[in-house]
């Protein structure tokens, strides 16, 4: 019998599923770089723990210290909807309600758990430090667009794009005071109310 033509073999892996691998790698890389630190962890122990090769790690990721972008970067679209959906003379804290107390792991991307010991490595690690910096730099944007759509400004009109850098330097301010501080997990959505509520001196 002739071999049928075409492509063999497994099929193509879904988005869906490629994204499901990504946050299972972050995962697993966190929950290393926590017990044996960022020097200590190899591309091949992150697989290992996943279930997959090193060279599948290198395929998603450049370097082990991205690995965790998936988990900081988590929460930016929801947080951007929240603001878009933010309502004329709402309390900016109460457009968080969702995010803070229904959805508490997408604050700022990490599961509650893992997101204070994974900060704190931060600041002594400078990859990690660069990959955390770098997700806020990208999140700004996202946020101006946002807060533009709901002012009803033009996407590139300077005030939507200043009011994102305060709402954005708030929330990283605020989940690095709770992990500098080393606070339990309860404390988190109090630590980020309380940022919004001052930073929606400025948001009106």
């Amino acid at each position: 019998m002739a071999a049928a033509h075409g492509r063999t073999g497994r099929p193509p892996l879904s988005e869906e599923r490629k994204a499901e691998i990504r946050l299972e790698i972050a995962r697993a890389a966190v929950n290393l770089f926590v017990r044996q630190g960022v020097h200590a962890t190899t591309g091949e122990q992150i697989g290992q723990a996943v279930g997959v090769s090193a060279r599948t790690v290198w395929r998603y990721f450049p370097s082990k210290e991205s690995c965790v972008r998936p988990l900081f970067s988590a929460g930016i679209e929801l947080l951007a909807g929240c603001l878009r959906d933010w309502r004329p003379g709402q309390p900016l804290v109460a457009a968080f309600d969702r995010a803070l107390a229904g959805e508490p792991e997408l604050v700022a991307g990490p599961e509650r758990t893992i997101l204070g010991p994974l900060v704190r490595l931060t600041r002594t690690e400078p990859g990690l430090r660069a990959v955390w910096l770098q997700t806020y730099d990208e999140a700004e944007p996202a946020f101006a667009h946002a807060l533009a759509e709901r002012a009803g400004l033009p996407l590139d009109d300077p005030r939507a794009a200043i009011q994102a850098a305060m709402f954005n330097a708030a929330l990283r301010a605020a989940v690095e005071h709770y992990a500098w501080r080393g606070a339990a997990g309860d404390d988190l959505e109090a630590t980020v109310r309380s940022a919004l509520a001052v930073v929606a001196e400025g948001l009106r």
